[in-house]
């Protein structure tokens, strides 16, 4: 596994998700506001690719109360948490990435 800054955190606005390619793989960097008591904001790593129409995520709306990213092409939804569908029309999950924030930067593993 290697560890590789994605963005900074200012790229990705909360509520959000934005593309980035890093070694031949389209990823989905996803920021949500921190919740109530939190002081941090959370942050996701999924495959940018619908798993029913190899459609990108990132343009997708992201669902911060459920956890999730719509498919803007079809509407099935992705949990950012373990990147299952969670409606159809998509039934194939999409591969999860490990983040870490570091002062500014994002960094994610990949393989």
């Amino acid at each position: 596994m290697a560890e590789v800054r994605v963005c900074s955190v200012d790229d990705v606005k909360p509520g959000s998700a934005r593309r980035v390619d890093v070694d031949g793989l389209r990823l989905a960097v996803v920021r949500l506001a921190a919740r109530d008591g939190e002081a941090d904001d959370d942050w996701y790593v999924v495959g940018d690719r619908c798993s029913h129409a190899d459609y990108s995520l990132s343009e997708g709306e992201v669902w911060a109360d459920e956890r999730e990213i719509e498919c803007p092409k079809h509407g099935s939804t992705f949990s950012l948490e373990t990147g299952e569908p969670q409606t159809l029309p998509a039934t194939k999950s999409v591969p999860v990435f490990a983040v870490r924030v570091d002062g500014d930067d994002v960094y994610v593993e990949v393989s």
